[in-house]
Formats: structure tokens, C-alpha cells, sequence
């Protein structure tokens, strides 16, 4: 399943390396045009002559509400789901089917979503962290996803039975990117959601794709936006995890995101006197995404 919005320059690219997988069981492409203007509908339109590939159309703008659409259509009982910007490897489905049939007790699997760059990435990235860039790499070794430690799965790179997806209701609108949803936690609250009702994660390296990093998400604008949005996408979701504190809550807020607000605010001066630039702005974007929880908490509860 492929939710798409004005991205036509680059979906021929995603549909074709679904379709042309290898040693697959039999499967089916849906792709949900989320009100694309571009000229998406004419390129699905090419795809859907050749038999494989489903058109679907979501009229309400936001992925989780595209994602549900797609949910609703398939005909599956595993539903894959992955971007319009990635490029699954060619045997991408026959991993997802392998997966499941060695671990039947397995409800949801994601995989490697792996960088195909636009640029050349700047050296303060590895410090700032690549989560703003929606990559994945767990290391070659699979592993079950435990509730004390959920790794997140990325929505590029994973397939989840139908059953488990109705038993949680699908995915949550409340937490979707939509035009300013830069850093939303859609992905990992759907995960959380999963665990909460005693489904099984596992991540698999077979799995495999690769993403499109556009330039414009390696500036540090964009990387403070996505930590800025994400702080306040966290504050929404009320992860469990998250929220426990010892010394309880101060307007809102658990009393462990002042004290490590105050932590890298310290770390980002101390770097900064250091000449150690790369890991102030590392701090710094924590500091962000601590800043943003807190008021969004304070001043913007829902």
C-alpha cells in the first residue's frame, strides 16, 4: 500500500519497484491518491492498465486518513505499507511473507529504510541524529520490538496482519502530518497502540528500501522545525513511557523533561565555548523538541 500527494515525478519510480518483485506470492498495489494536482492520477493510470496496481482516492488531506482509505480498500489479510519516495528492493515482498510465516505469533514486522541522498549530507548530521529523515537501521540482526524499549518501525517499511490494524482502529488523524505536521509521532503511536493491546513487533533487516532524502531536509532549519513539531506531536500522543516520572508532573509536564531541559541547555553553551559545534546543535534540537513538549502541554493541551 502506497499513500501518494503530489509527488508524480517520483511515484513511477515507487510503483515500479513494486511491481517487480521477485519469487513473490501472489499480491496487489493500492495506491491512495491523498488530492493530489499534480499529474499523480495519470501516472497511477499507467500502472493500473498493466493489472497489479489499485486506484484509490482519500478526499480528507492527511496521511493517517490516506493510510485508513488504503486499509479499507485492500484485499489482503497483510497489509505493507510504504512512501511514494522510496523504492522497495526486489524482494521486499517475498520478506514480508517469509517473516510472517516464520513467526505466525508476529503481528507486525518493519525492516531498513535506507538513505538515497539528493546532496551530500553535512557533518553535523551524525551528531544531530537522522531521525528527521524518516531512516531506519536497526543493525543485521532481527529482534523483537519489546513495550520498555520500542524501537520504532518506519511506516516506509513495514507490513502489519489485518486483524491487529482493525483491532486498534487503524491509524490516529489526531497525530497525522498534514501541511504543518513536520515531526509528527503518527508512526510510533500506531506501534505504541499495537503494543498496548498485546500485539507482537519484530524487526527484520530483510526488509529493505531505500528513501529519497531531499536537500532541502538537510539544512538546520528543517531539522529544528522537525524537533520543534515533534516535541509537540509527543505531548499529543501521551506516551506511557515518556510520562512516568518519580516526582510527578509540574503543569502538565513530567518533572524529567525541566530537568533535562536544563541538561542541554548547559551542553549546548558548554559546546558551544568548546568550538564543538555539531554536538551544540545536537543539543540544541533536544532542546527544542523539550521546549516545544512543555508548552504544548502549558498553553495548548487537547
Amino acid at each position: 500500500m502506497l499513500c501518494t500527494y503530489n509527488r508524480a515525478a517520483r511515484l513511477a519510480g515507487a510503483l515500479t519497484a513494486l511491481e517487480c518483485q521477485t519469487d513473490a506470492p501472489p499480491y496487489e498495489v493500492v495506491v491512495v491518491d491523498n488530492n493530489s494536482t499534480d499529474d499523480t492520477r495519470a501516472v497511477i493510470a499507467t500502472f493500473v492498465a498493466k493489472g497489479r496496481v489499485r486506484y484509490a482516492s482519500e478526499p480528507l488531506q492527511g496521511l493517517s486518513h490516506a493510510r485508513n482509505r488504503g486499509v479499507a480498500v485492500a484485499r489482503g489479510d497483510i497489509l505493507a505499507f510504504t512512501d511514494d519516495d522510496v523504492r522497495v528492493g526486489p524482494t521486499w515482498i517475498q520478506a514480508i511473507a517469509r517473516a510472517f510465516a516464520e513467526h505466525p505469533d508476529v503481528d507486525m514486522v518493519g525492516g531498513r529504510v535506507e538513505p538515497e541522498w539528493e546532496a551530500e549530507p553535512p557533518a553535523w548530521l551524525p551528531e544531530a541524529g537522522f531521525a528527521p529523515l524518516a531512516l531506519a537501521d536497526y543493525g543485521v540482526q532481527p529482534f523483537q520490538v519489546r513495550p520498555e524499549d520500542p524501537v520504532c518501525l518506519i511506516g516506509a517499511n513495514v507490513a502489519v496482519r489485518r486483524h491487529a490494524v482493525e483491532r486498534v482502529r487503524g491509524f490516529s488523524p489526531r497525530l497525522q502530518r498534514v501541511a504543518d505536521g513536520i515531526g509528527s509521532t503518527e508512526d510510533h503511536d500506531f506501534q505504541a497502540r499495537l503494543l498496548e493491546v498485546g500485539a507482537a513487533a519484530r524487526y527484520d533487516p530483510r526488509l529493505a528500501v531505500r528513501a529519497v532524502v531531499p536537500r532541502e531536509r538537510l539544512s538546520k532549519r528543517y531539522h529544528r522545525a522537525w524537533h520543534h513539531g515533534h516535541g509537540r506531536f509527543y505531548a499529543l500522543m501521551r506516551d506511557p513511557l515518556f510520562e512516568r516520572s518519580r516526582a510527578g508532573a509540574v503543569l502538565g509536564v513530567p518533572a524529567h523533561v525541566y530537568r533535562s531541559a536544563i541538561g542541554e541547555a548547559s551542553a549546548w553553551a558548554a559546546s558551544l565555548l568548546r568550538g564543538r559545534r555539531s554536538a551544540a546543535f545536537a543539543h540544541e534540537l533536544r532542546l527544542r523538541f523539550l521546549t516545544a513538549f512543555a508548552v504544548q502541554r502549558m498553553f495548548q493541551r487537547t
